[in-house]
């Protein structure tokens, strides 16, 4: 167990960064203080009081990313109940769903989703945010608590709110205070029970290798209701005193440019997609330049070309960080070199929601290419499940502070997830070094088999043929033994260059005998299929691998 109360961290540090910025809302332009934070968190207890909300009751969170987002969160779990946070995009359907299986006594969620809903199935009361308004109830005691919000907290707080109000309730770190749900499919509706212990355990980790500091600035573009942006964006930097702007607008190229240059944050948490196109779109095109290839070539003048291209780079991140953070998913690996060569400051970590998220991570300055990160010291353990798990891939399986409590009303796949020795079963294909040093191999669902029962790692392949004209994204699946490798182009380029879309069989076909050069027999690709669409993805920007099988 992790020594540190995970309740109290925020206690304290709600105390004692009383007067800094807390959460700006990028595109409102709104700021508070912890001390503002520390009040609306007060003032939500009161109604979760007079509501009759219990300790342990579930209440849902639906929503973008915004500082009342975060403020219901906080408010939830320092008061005892589980917050249940529901991703913006899932399918209404999905969201329906969750909100029944974790039998949600109160829903927080913005109107627009609301007004996806099949809003007649819903019975539990909906409140709106950032409003606050209440969309719908059968209570009239609770539409009177609604209008009496303000008397009421100023009832309990007569001579106003001050710092020493701010004592939340013991709550242990073994007690769960999140259902974190990686999909909300009937019948997969799976509700990961997260403990205080296990956010605990990522924390007080970020917090011994020094990410942020007291009084520095973070940008949160990460959607919150997943444990990657959830535990890394926003409950990390604000144990620290950190001030965390939420990009509440979409995280288009052209808004996250300006943002950062704005917010000019010192650290930057970010998914594998960020890096790839600013590679494929930005870099890729100048690098293959006839001339610059010539240069590229030349001492020195290499260097020089290298030197440049990080300036660029580093004021495009807004010129003040010390390092970047990607997770979530595999860099693609021609993207992970270049940047290792340029010695650009990032470095690749690991982890899944079940482990709320963090399993590995090393700083940039100890980052070792095509591997992802030490296993947490002190905080988690890893084995491979090979006879050689040095040189032979096997199943990832961890241990540890950070491991969930299980999967929510769901015993099955509960007891299916770990060994019977208790290790949690990761999916992931890898193998690991000396040094605990875990280096990703691919996923086990993932895994092909060939012809002669060659282990065929598609993600491998799709990176190689990602890098290629005119390629967005790619999925290699098996149809009838033989490989095919589904493509979504990329259509920007497409239009930049004035190509027709009826040349694309032609420029996918000599793709496809580029990548066979580079690959062994058994690997080759038999067809390219040309998508219309993008694949759908998960929360972590990658693609749902099941869909297309």
């Amino acid at each position: 167990m992790i020594p540190q109360n995970f309740i109290k961290l925020y206690e304290n540090s709600l105390r004692e960064h009383w007067e800094l910025p807390a959460l700006s809302d990028y595109k409102e332009g709104t700021r508070i203080t912890y001390a503002d934070l520390s009040q609306k968190i007060a003032r939500m207890h009161v109604l979760f009081d007079k509501m009759g909300i219990e300790r342990g009751d579930k209440i849902a969170l639906v929503g973008k990313n915004h500082s009342e987002w975060c403020t219901v969160f906080l408010a939830t779990i320092t008061y005892g109940a589980v917050i249940v946070p529901v991703l913006a995009y899932f399918h209404p359907d999905g969201i329906m769903n969750i909100l029944e299986h974790s039998e949600s006594k109160l829903v927080f969620i913005n109107e627009s989703i609301w007004n996806q809903l099949a809003k007649e199935k819903i019975a539990i009361p909906v409140i709106e945010i950032p409003s606050y308004r209440l969309l719908k109830s059968d209570d009239d005691v609770l539409c009177k608590i609604i209008r009496d919000w303000d008397n009421l907290f100023e009832k309990e707080y007569p001579n106003g709110f001050r710092k020493e109000h701010v004592a939340y309730p013991e709550i242990d770190n073994s007690e769960v205070i999140c259902l974190n749900y990686t999909s909300g499919t009937r019948g997969f509706c799976r509700g990961v029970m997260l403990t205080a212990n296990n956010f605990a355990g990522n924390v007080m980790f970020a917090d011994t290798v020094n990410l942020l500091f007291e009084g520095e600035r973070n940008l949160a573009f990460l959607p919150l209701a997943h444990a990657y942006g959830c535990t890394f964006d926003f409950l990390y930097p604000l144990s620290e005193g950190v001030h965390v702007t939420l990009l509440d607008a979409i995280p288009s190229f052209r808004n996250l440019v300006k943002a950062l240059q704005k917010i000019k944050p010192h650290i930057i948490i970010t998914v594998p997609l960020t890096f790839e196109n600013i590679y494929n779109r930005n870099i890729l095109p100048l690098i293959n330049k006839p001339l610059i290839k010539f240069l590229l070539k030349v001492p020195l003048i290499n260097r020089l070309i290298f030197y440049k291209i990080r300036c660029n780079l580093i004021n495009f991140f807004g010129g003040n960080f010390r390092e970047v953070i990607i997770g979530g998913a595999a860099l693609d690996r021609n993207v992970e070199s270049f940047f290792y060569k340029l010695r650009f400051p990032f470095t690749v970590g690991y982890g899944m929601t079940e482990c709320a998220p963090l399993i590995s991570y090393d700083s940039h300055k100890n980052f070792v290419p095509t591997s992802c990160g030490t296993v947490l010291k002190g905080i988690m353990e890893a084995r491979i499940d090979s006879i050689d798990p040095e040189n032979i891939p096997g199943e990832i399986q961890v241990r540890g502070e950070n491991v969930m409590k299980g999967y929510y009303k769901n015993p099955q796949t509960t007891a299916a997830a770990f060994t019977k020795d208790g290790w949690l079963k990761t999916g992931d294909l890898g193998v690991m070094d000396k040094n605990n040093r875990l280096y990703i191999k691919g996923r086990i669902k993932a895994m092909l088999l060939g012809p002669n029962g060659q282990n065929i790692y598609p993600e491998e392949i799709e990176a190689r043929l990602n890098s290629l004209p005119y390629v967005a994204e790619s999925l290699v699946i098996q149809r009838k033994g033989k490989l095919v490798a589904l493509v979504y182009p990329d259509y920007e380029a497409i239009k930049v260059d004035s190509i027709q879309e009826e040349k694309l069989p032609q420029i996918m076909e000599r793709n496809r005998m580029a990548l066979n050069r580079q690959l062994a027999r058994y690997e080759k690709i038999s067809k390219i299929v040309i998508s219309n669409t993008e694949f759908e993805k998960t929360s972590s920007k990658t693609i749902k691998r099941y869909l297309y099988q």
